[in-house]
């Protein structure tokens, strides 16, 4: 199973699944982040949280923990 954390900077990848119950999963919904959108990873901080992605067209900070949830193909 490949998340979005482990996608590389620069490339884009397709969300197959949002893993998480609840509120984390409806934040996440919410967002535009939701089965079978593309989401390209942009930067990752220097210490590796967060993640800067752009969905949807617009650019959005992501903690590592919340993209871990996100499985990607």
């Amino acid at each position: 199973m490949k998340t979005l954390k482990d996608t590389k900077i620069g490339s884009s990848a397709k969300v197959v699944k949002i893993h998480g119950e609840g509120a984390i999963r409806r934040r996440i919904m919410d967002m535009g982040i939701t089965r079978g959108v593309e989401i390209r990873v942009r930067k990752v901080a220097p210490l590796g949280d967060p993640l800067e992605v752009t969905v949807r067209g617009y650019e959005l900070s992501l903690r590592k923990s919340d993209a871990a949830m996100i499985e990607v193909e």
